[in-house]
């Protein structure tokens, strides 16, 4: 596949291209989602740089190519996202989840810098939701991928204790001030 130059210009006009050659403004919500799931990608490539458990490498690994997908998704009008990455982070859910102690109060964000940065994303996940909401609900989006979404964020969280348990971290409880 040979990609195109980067710098076409054809954005100065404050638009961008999808990839049926329609163009949108460049603060038209569908671009604000494909930029929030690149941001998501790009956070979870910035916890991938760090020392992980070889299963958590795996699976971060995996969903930076789903969320790859779901921005060209984005960014074709009317495709599909597969129902199939929905299975897989449920089962990826299950996994991660079955060796953890279960919770019995909230914990606070942080731990480890793994854990904090995985943090991080999990936020951005849910925002990314938040975007993806209304463009799924005027058929802009596939429903597919606001699920995908939903979980994501979901195992996010199950992977900053996962972390946390693995470098030895206590999670920090939460307690009325």
């Amino acid at each position: 596949m040979r990609l195109s130059k980067i710098t076409t210009r054809t954005g100065d006009d404050g638009t961008t291209g999808l990839a049926d050659g329609s163009r949108l403004p460049k603060d038209d919500p569908r671009i604000a989602a494909i930029g929030s799931v690149d941001e998501l990608n790009s956070q979870l490539g910035l916890l991938l740089s760090e020392s992980l458990p070889e299963a958590v490498r795996k699976e971060l690994l995996a969903i930076q190519h789903d969320l790859f997908d779901l921005g060209g998704v984005l960014a074709v009008p009317g495709a599909a996202f597969e129902e199939v990455k929905l299975a897989k982070l449920d089962d990826a859910i299950n996994r991660f989840n079955a060796d953890l102690p279960p919770l019995k109060e909230f914990i606070l964000p942080g731990g480890t810098r793994a854990a904090a940065i995985c943090h991080v994303a999990r936020c951005i996940a849910r925002r990314v939701e938040r975007e993806f909401t209304p463009l799924a609900r005027e058929s802009l989006a596939p429903i597919s991928g606001l699920r995908y979404l939903n979980r994501l964020s979901d195992l996010l969280f199950i992977l900053c204790r996962v972390l946390n348990r693995a470098a030895g971290q206590t999670e920090t409880l939460w307690h009325r001030s």
